[in-house]
């Protein structure tokens, strides 16, 4: 394994790792989420540049473009919750307490 291939999957399991343990905040879980979307883009982005075919390059726009409607809709997810609990902590989405 590479530096540059180690790099990319150790960015990606430290957004993994700050999602599964550091779960107070919904702005924090959108943060990690786009920092393993990011290490996802230039991981594959660097895939489709060492393949030297025109016909791989599509996939880094496609997760760029789903990484983009993914931050928006958990930014307008994040501002409803926080104009209808007063906080934008994630123990507040519980379903199962009223």
């Amino acid at each position: 394994m590479s530096l540059i291939h180690f790099s990319f999957s150790s960015a990606f399991f430290l957004g993994l790792m700050g999602l599964t343990f550091h779960r107070t905040h919904l702005l924090s879980a959108l943060l990690c989420l786009e920092g393993m979307m990011l290490s996802l883009y230039l991981a594959s982005s660097l895939w489709s540049l060492s393949l030297y075919l025109p016909t791989y390059s599509l996939l880094p726009i496609l997760i760029l473009a789903f990484s983009a409607c993914e931050a928006a809709t958990g930014l307008s997810l994040m501002i409803a919750t926080t104009r209808a609990h007063g906080n934008d902590k994630l123990h507040n989405l519980n379903l199962l307490q009223c």
